[in-house]
């Protein structure tokens, strides 16, 4: 295909209008410095019905509804008369499909709308060409083309054949609107799915059937990395309905664990011969690791020399001695689950060399590349159905569970419904690594920052991090502190470990800002003027260099006028410093920058003399650009942040135990409650920089900010989590 091409049109059977948009190549738009090149198809029937395909996999955060309504914008068509098809696995027409690091938004935000427009400017043309009068006589309105002069006008439908043979327009010359002429961009719009979610319609992978499916289950060691010394495998075959027992050797490079298949006609004979399967496991080298091993240890390191420098700005050593205030104190945070409602589960069918799967998958043609290596089938064998995903939070980024499912299809030779109980989606997953920092901060006379330093213990070997566990030099407060350090040690982990809803942002921010609260205290300041005055003089620094074939740049550095805008906004919102509060009540405030938005957030929380928690409400500032696309998603997305947030806050934790996961359910991993969904306040502060996406960035400031209300309501500092761990009786 042509560099230059961006659209193919063909007339489809009965009449009607396909357009498929093609960007230019990945590595031409790295090159300069624009977004991933992506594709997508629009249908127009003869009836003017116009049919949008949405090509990333929606796991929740709204993509499925705003990447159509990005073209359904610009194609000038009337939202009532869209409908929406989920595209499967193409990555030849597709180019980059997954779903992660709030990035649909600016991935797609120009992209998308071209594609609209692309296709709007083609039935203009054909629209023209029949009435034989110039193209900019022309105009359009919810599916219709107008000419004012001769008062004539064509719905797309009737267009749509003819524009099937008008010349494609090049990219670079498609006229998008202006902001002030959206229609659909920045209303609410329902999601697509809610009609199909509501009646109980079959859309994710668990409601997946074929002809002839069996139903499979993966045991695995529960110590990480273990591997069969043998099982009873004669005896399981034997009961009803198992249809087949067999080891898995494993290929952890391909996310392959070791482990034993069963495949049975029913889903109950499936519990019924796991129930009498027995097995002798290798447990392995992380056997001896767990929770309060890790705590030692830190403590340990905290005592020695740091393995390596991060970042050194000034001189910490000489700022100490003159600074007014000194403050030391040492955080930790646990292992998190992603716990997402839909267990973690895989449709496979292995026919004549070819393999089909259906999977709720973020990173599906990763997945694809994985079963290629482990099952030594191509690619192009691989045929990759995407459903939508009952909760993702990253835990689908890893595509252990679709590895699992072909290696037992292949195996078995029979179509199979790979399903994890809730004890396997929560002893075997990626978790949010845990973490330790011994912190120390000083403040001048005046109550000026002007010193921090940070052990940083985490997991990994040599300068490599375990997945999810790395810190980045930039992090705030670096850049707007004169002297500070960041030291890192590491200590080694056989624990699987990945990427959590706002990977790392949402443990650092507890710490980080936590932290900065404690200092506004011995400054004798208030905590939102602190961090106001802290963000005054930020050190230049140059940004990040985007990685060669980098779908999207690198986020810039931390923007403070962006940073002191929320603040400003959720000071107002929340009356920060206005509101008399009885005794046992206290507001906190945080604020975060990650995954290019920013938010900050202010807590009311009150604790009981006895030490009984309640969160009254939160109020919500965000700046993630020049518009909200669809707010009603927004609003969601921002409010599901911040209760998930809440739920990590207040009793989230696993805990490792000879290289086991003690907890399998939510009544030792606890969601969060109705009752303790409170209200949250959102409101957006609209700025002129291009949109950013929201399913991450709300997360992380409101944990600092509830165990900062806390502080204010009881005078108990927290500084581990979960906060059932802690007594927060007051006198």
């Amino acid at each position: 295909m042509n560099r230059r091409e961006f659209l193919r049109a063909s007339a489809l059977a009965g009449g009607g209008l396909l357009l498929s948009s093609y960007l230019e190549p990945l590595e031409a738009a790295a090159e300069k410095g624009g977004p991933a090149a992506l594709d997508a198809f629009v249908r127009i029937a003869p009836d003017g019905i116009v049919t949008i395909t949405a090509k990333n996999p929606e796991i929740g955060q709204g993509v499925k509804t705003m990447l159509p309504m990005l073209i359904a914008e610009e194609l000038d068509v009337e939202w009532k008369n869209v409908r929406v098809e989920q595209a499967p696995l193409d990555t030849a027409r597709f180019k980059e499909q997954w779903a992660g690091g709030s990035t649909a938004t600016p991935i797609n935000w120009l992209p998308m709308r071209r594609v609209g427009a692309a296709g709007r400017a083609m039935l203009v043309a054909a629209a023209a060409k029949r009435w034989n009068v110039p193209s900019a006589e022309c105009e359009t309105s919810n599916g219709v083309v107008h000419h004012r002069k001769s008062g004539r006008l064509l719905g797309y439908g009737a267009l749509a054949t003819e524009a099937a043979a008008i010349p494609p327009p090049d990219l670079a010359s498609v006229k998008l609107k202006d902001p002030h002429e959206f229609r659909i961009i920045g209303t609410r719009v329902a999601g697509v799915d809610n009609p199909a979610i509501v009646t109980g319609k079959p859309l994710y992978g668990i409601d997946v059937k074929l002809p002839g499916l069996r139903y499979a289950a993966f045991v695995k060691c529960p110590v990480f990395g273990g591997k069969v010394k043998s099982a009873n495998l004669s005896e399981v075959k034997a009961l009803p309905g198992v249809k087949d027992a067999f080891v898995v050797e494993g290929s952890p490079g391909n996310e392959l664990f070791a482990g034993v298949a069963l495949v049975a006609d029913r889903f109950w004979q499936l519990r019924r011969a796991r129930e009498g399967l027995k097995v002798v496991w290798d447990e392995g080298a992380t056997a001896q690791q767990g929770s309060s091993v890790f705590a030692a240890k830190a403590t340990e390191l905290f005592q020695a020399k740091p393995h390596r420098s991060l970042r050194r700005d000034g001189d910490i050593e000489a700022a100490l001695p003159a600074a007014a205030h000194v403050v030391r104190a040492e955080y930790s945070y646990p292992f998190v689950a992603h716990a997402p409602l839909e267990p973690q589960n895989c449709t496979a069918r292995f026919s004549d060399g070819k393999l089909e799967i259906w999977a709720p998958a973020q990173r599906p043609a990763a997945g694809r590349g994985l079963v290629s290596k482990a099952l030594g089938i191509p690619e192009e064998a691989i045929t990759i159905h995407l459903t939508r995903a009952g909760g993702g939070f990253g835990r689908r980024l890893y595509n252990d569970y679709m590895v699992e499912a072909a290696w037992i299809a292949k195996q078995s030779r029979v179509p199979v419904k790979l399903l994890w109980t809730r004890e396997d989606d929560m002893q075997h997953d990626f978790y949010r690594p845990a973490g330790f920092h011994s912190l120390t901060g000083a403040v001048d006379a005046g109550g000026k920052l002007i010193a921090w330093r940070d052990h940083f213990v985490s997991f990994g070997e040599g300068e490599k991090f375990v997945s999810g566990a790395d810190l980045a030099p930039t992090e705030f407060p670096a850049r707007f502190v004169p002297n500070f350090a960041v030291d890192v040690s590491t200590m080694p982990l056989g624990v699987t470990t990945g990427a959590l809803r706002a990977p790392r942002s949402n443990a650092l921010a507890f710490v980080f800002q936590s932290f900065i609260d404690e200092l506004s205290h011995a400054a004798g300041k208030d905590p939102l003027q602190f961090r106001r005055e802290l963000l005054a003089n930020p050190k230049p620094e140059p940004a990040a260099a985007a990685p060669a074939g980098a779908a999207i740049p690198p986020p810039p550095l931390l923007d403070e006028s962006r940073a002191l805008g929320v603040l400003d906004v959720v000071a107002e919102k929340s009356r920060w410093g206005q509101r008399p509060l009885p005794r046992g009540s206290g507001m906190g405030v945080a604020f975060h920058y990650s995954h290019r938005g920013y938010f900050a957030e202010v807590v009311l929380a009150s604790v009981s003399p006895a030490g009984a928690l309640k969160v009254e409400k939160v109020w919500v500032a965000g700046d993630v650009g020049s518009v909200i696309i669809n707010p009603s998603a927004a609003e969601n997305q921002v409010q599901g942040a911040v209760l998930d947030g809440l739920a990590q806050a207040l009793g989230q934790e696993i805990t490792i135990d000879r290289g086991r996961v003690l907890q399998g359910n939510f009544h030792e991993f606890p969601l969060l409650r109705l009752k303790q969904a409170v209200p949250v306040e959102v409101h957006f502060r609209v700025t002129d920089f291009p949109p950013t996406g929201l399913g991450e960035p709300a997360l992380p400031p409101v944990v600092p900010a509830l165990c900062n209300a806390i502080f204010a309501a009881t005078g108990k500092r927290v500084r581990s989590l979960p906060l059932t761990k802690h007594d927060l009786a007051w006198t």
